[in-house]
């Protein structure tokens, strides 16, 4: 199946996810802290659609999960 998502979308998208599973989090305790649906969630965490988390939502879950925005990018530029 091919991404609707860009490679560095997949990554951050992949990144808060695992960030997400590893503070045992589910998509609706996401959902609560930006104030969106948890089908909103679910299509930002699949490749088929094309809905992503702004930069304001990635301050939100930074701080969320105590960690920097710049946590959820990759160290070097990916791969298209």
């Amino acid at each position: 199946m091919t991404s609707l998502k860009s490679s560095l979308e997949m990554y951050i998208v992949e990144t808060t996810k695992e960030k997400r599973k590893a503070n045992k989090s589910s998509q609706e305790d996401i959902a609560k802290v930006l104030g969106v649906t948890v089908g909103y969630i679910g299509q930002i965490e699949s490749k088929k659609l094309k809905s992503m988390y702004s930069y304001g939502q990635l301050n939100k879950l930074a701080r969320y999960f105590d960690c920097s925005p710049k946590d959820f990018m990759p160290e070097k530029a990916v791969e298209d």
